[in-house]
């Protein structure tokens, strides 16, 4: 399995009903031991900073055309958390419903997420947000700059 790191970061200007965006870097080495490199970003009108956490995992993990060793470094604690603390797999059992909480937020891209996961081996990384990460602040720059865009996208799962 080819070893790929993807960084992630997600934002949302008045969250939860203002503009957000998405940016990811993935990163590897080929063969000869030379990096590559894809930057992926995109900006909503209407949207909240976790789907926007999400939508950055799930863009970059859909990008990756085979099989592969993931380390995801991201600093939403809802997305690592989700993975590393078990979450996700007691959200599934009970049917997307976290007791007395209700259901879970967010349920169409966490289930794209898991489809996007799939074929891979993925381990999630929180990194501490705005605290010198290059690759985490680089990614914090292509969200927030998608975020204040023009062209923005509408995000289906966020009430109009």
């Amino acid at each position: 399995m080819s070893k790929v790191q993807i960084y992630t970061d997600g934002a949302a200007r008045g969250n939860p009903d203002g503009p957000g965006g998405y940016g990811a870097v993935i990163q590897f080495l080929d063969s000869q031991g030379r990096l590559h490199e894809k930057i992926l970003s995109a900006g909503y009108r209407k949207t909240t900073n976790n789907r926007m956490e999400l939508m950055a995992a799930i863009v970059a993990l859909e990008a990756l055309n085979r099989p592969c060793e993931v380390e995801l470094y991201s600093d939403s604690k809802y997305l690592t958390d989700a993975f590393n603390q078990k979450w996700i797999d007691n959200w599934v059992k009970n049917n997307w419903v976290r007791g007395k909480s209700g259901p879970v937020k967010n349920i169409d891209l966490w289930e794209r997420l898991l489809k996007a996961k799939a074929p891979h081996r993925v381990m999630f990384i929180w990194v501490r947000g705005h605290a010198g990460h290059p690759q985490n602040e680089r990614c914090d720059l292509l969200a927030t700059s998608a975020a204040d865009g023009e062209d923005l996208l509408d995000d289906p799962g966020v009430n109009s």
